[in-house]
C-alpha cells in the first residue's frame, strides 16, 4: 500500500522536511538562471528554515513565477502551503490549500527533488486535495464535532508550526478539556514532548492515547521512536509489536517501526515458511478438488500428513458449507476463515505426532517440524493470522484479537522479531 503521511506527525513532519531541504546538497544543483544568487530567494530560504511558513509563502510564489524549474524553491513552497493549511478551519478551503501545496510538490519531483517526506505527502494527498486512503494513516477533516475543541486543536498545529511548544500544549490540553475523546490531543501532546527530547513525557501522553483506542496504532509507533532514541531497544520493540497488533495489515506500520528497530538491532525480520503440499482449488457447484504434492509421503519424514489438509478443508466447504454456517452463522456466502485453515493444520499436526508415536517418521521434514511447535506453543492462530493471512482470513482477525492480544504479541516477538528466518 503506498506511503501515506499521518496527520498526527503532519507538522513535524513539515518541519524535518523544511530542515532536509535546507541543508540539502542538491540546493544548488537544482538553482537555475541564477536564482541561487536572488536575494529574495535567500530570504525566502531563511523565512521557511525558521518555520514561518505564512511569511514565506508570498516570497516563494514570486519566485515560483520567475524560476519555474527551480525545484528546490517549488519543494519549499508546496511544504510552506501544505503546513499553512493544517491552521485553516474551514475544510473546503484547507482541502483546496492542500491541492496547491501537493502541486508543487509534484512539480519538484519531476524536476529532480524528491525524498521519503515528499513522496508520503504526494501519496498521502489525492490531487483535490482530500487525504487519499483510509484507516489509522488518513487524517480527519475535524479532530472534534466540538467546534472549540476543534478550533483548539488547530490552534496547537499554529502554535507547533511556529515551535511555540508551551502554547502547542496549553491548546491541546484545552482540546482534551472540551473533548475527552480527542485520541490526538495527548497523541499530538507527545509530539511536542519528543520535540523537546522530554521522552518521559512524550511515552506518559502516548500511554494515554493508547489507552483512549488500544486498536490504533500511531501511539505505540511513536511511544517505540521515543525509546528507540533512547536506545531502549526491546522496550522500542514491545510498542512496535503493539503497533502491528494494533494494525497488522499495513505496510507503513511494519516499515515505520518493528523494520526500523530490526535495522538498528542488527536482526533480519521473518516468519516459518511452512507451505502445504496439498492444494485445494476454489469452490465450484458444492465441490472442491484436492491436489497432493506426489513428493508427500515418498519418504519417512511425516509429509503424508499433508493429505488430510485438504480433506480437513474440503470438510468446511462441501455439504452445504455446514461447518462453516455453524462457526459463522451470520455469513450468508462462504469464504475461506481462520477456524477452517486452523482445523486442517491441526489435523496435519495431529497425523505427524501420530506417525512418530507408530514409529514411521525417521528424520521429520523441518516445515512440519515447526508447524509442530508453533501449534505446540499455542501459537497457530497468530501464524496464520500473519503469515498464511488471506482476505477471507483477514476478516477474522479483530474478532481473535479481543481475547488474543498476548498470543499475537507472543508470536511476533518469538518468532518474527526472533532473527531466526
Amino acid at each position: 500500500m503506498p506511503t501515506q503521511i499521518n496527520s498526527a506527525r503532519r507538522t513535524l513532519a513539515l518541519v524535518l522536511l523544511a530542515l532536509a531541504l535546507v541543508t540539502s546538497a542538491q540546493a544548488r544543483a537544482f538553482a537555475q538562471n541564477g536564482s541561487q544568487d536572488d536575494p529574495d530567494r535567500q530570504h525566502a530560504f531563511e523565512l521557511f528554515a525558521q518555520q514561518q511558513f505564512a511569511d514565506a509563502v508570498p516570497l516563494l510564489e514570486k519566485l515560483a513565477t520567475k524560476y519555474p524549474s527551480d525545484g528546490q524553491v517549488l519543494a519549499r513552497l508546496g511544504i510552506a502551503v501544505f503546513a499553512n493549511s493544517v491552521t485553516i478551519s474551514d475544510t473546503e478551503k484547507r482541502q483546496k490549500e492542500r491541492a496547491r501545496g501537493r502541486a508543487f510538490l509534484v512539480r519538484a519531483k519531476e524536476l529532480g527533488v524528491t525524498n521519503d517526506l515528499i513522496e508520503s505527502v504526494i501519496n498521502g494527498t489525492a490531487p483535490d486535495g482530500s487525504i487519499a486512503g483510509g484507516g489509522d494513516s488518513s487524517e480527519k477533516e475535524n479532530f472534534s464535532s466540538n467546534r472549540e475543541a476543534d478550533e483548539a486543536m488547530r490552534a496547537g498545529e499554529a502554535a507547533l508550526t511556529h515551535r511555540d511548544y508551551d502554547g502547542a500544549l496549553k491548546a491541546y490540553e484545552h482540546a482534551f478539556q472540551l473533548d475527552p475523546k480527542i485520541y490526538e490531543a495527548p497523541l499530538f501532546e507527545g509530539d511536542v514532548y519528543m520535540e523537546q527530547r522530554e521522552w518521559e513525557k512524550a511515552g506518559a501522553a502516548y500511554a494515554r492515547a493508547a489507552q483512549m483506542q488500544p486498536d490504533r496504532e500511531t501511539a505505540y509507533r511513536y511511544w517505540g521512536d521515543t525509546l528507540m532514541r533512547q536506545a531502549k531497544l526491546d522496550e522500542a520493540r514491545d510498542k512496535y509489536v503493539e503497533a502491528i497488533v494494533a494494525d497488522p495489515y499495513n505496510n507503513y506500520v511494519w516499515n515505520n517501526g518493528l523494520a526500523r528497530w530490526a535495522e538498528a538491532k542488527g536482526v533480519h525480520l521473518g516468519q516459518p515458511k511452512i507451505e502445504p503440499m496439498s492444494t485445494v482449488s476454489p469452490l465450484k457447484d458444492d465441490k472442491m478438488t484436492i491436489t497432493i504434492d506426489p513428493k508427500a509421503g515418498s519418504k519417512d519424514d511425516g509429509t503424508a500428513a499433508w493429505a488430510v489438509y485438504g480433506i480437513a478443508r474440503a470438510a468446511w466447504t462441501t455439504n452445504d458449507n455446514e461447518r462453516f454456517r455453524k462457526q459463522y452463522p451470520n455469513e450468508k456466502t462462504y469464504r475461506h476463515s481462520l477456524a477452517e485453515e486452523a482445523a486442517a493444520l491441526r489435523m496435519v499436526v495431529d497425523s505427524v505426532k501420530q506417525q512418530t508415536k507408530e514409529g514411521k517418521v525417521k528424520q521429520l521434514d523441518p516445515a512440519l517440524a515447526e508447524l509442530v511447535k508453533i501449534n505446540d506453543d499455542e501459537l497457530l492462530e497468530p501464524f496464520i493470522l500473519f503469515a498464511r493471512v488471506d482476505e477471507g482470513i483477514a476478516r477474522d482477525y479483530a474478532a481473535y484479537r479481543k481475547s488474543n492480544r498476548d498470543k499475537l504479541r507472543r508470536y511476533l516477538v518469538e518468532y518474527v522479531a526472533s532473527g531466526r528466518y
